[in-house]
């Protein structure tokens, strides 16, 4: 296995899909993890309830996955957590740069610390030698947004999905439960 990143919308099988990547790296060798890096956060009720259901849904699929919750220093956990026989799932990139430029309690990051963290990010996917599967929504199909913040954040996350996929040798897109290689075996 190698580094992937798999994209989609809302409900279209993504997390399935790097779970079922978890669920094969783990059968092909008993002395091999598995680690999900969680970014959500969970500031009101409901998305507590989203949170605790995924826990519990992941656990009955994947009970051997340990999950590790960082929403906001993800190349750093990446970088502290990644080791020999150890796949990594993160979970998602969409939540983590929600995190880092539209926060619900903190001040965005300007463009700088923005930067930062992606490069940091990326030098931690590109030191990993085990496999990293990497989720996030593809949200740049649409039309373009109004406002300010929110046309910053798309075109973020599509500046972030195309230096990510530059590294993943596999990319994946998620339509209907559907999985369509866009990059790698497949295509």
């Amino acid at each position: 296995m190698q580094h992937e990143l798999i994209l989609g919308g809302q409900r279209s099988g993504k997390s399935r899909c790097a779970e079922a990547r978890a669920q094969a790296w783990l059968a092909g060798d008993a002395g091999r993890s598995a680690l999900f890096i969680a970014t959500a956060r969970a500031h009101d009720d409901e998305m507590r309830a989203r949170i605790a259901r995924h826990r519990l849904d992941r656990g009955a699929r994947v009970p051997a996955m340990v999950t590790l919750e960082e929403p906001v220093a993800l190349g750093e956990a990446l970088r502290a957590h990644a080791k020999a026989q150890r796949m990594i799932v993160v979970d998602c990139l969409t939540l983590w740069l929600t995190n880092l430029v539209m926060p619900q309690r903190a001040e965005p990051l300007d463009d700088a610390a923005l930067a930062a963290a992606r490069g940091t990010l990326l030098d931690a996917l590109r030191g990993a030698t085990e496999p990293v599967v990497l989720v996030s929504n593809e949200i740049g199909l649409g039309v373009t947004p109004l406002g300010v913040e929110t046309r910053r954040f798309v075109d973020e996350l599509g500046r972030l999905h195309q230096a990510v996929a530059e590294l993943c040798p596999r990319v994946t897109l998620m339509v209907a439960g559907i999985e369509v290689a866009v990059k790698g075996p497949g295509r």
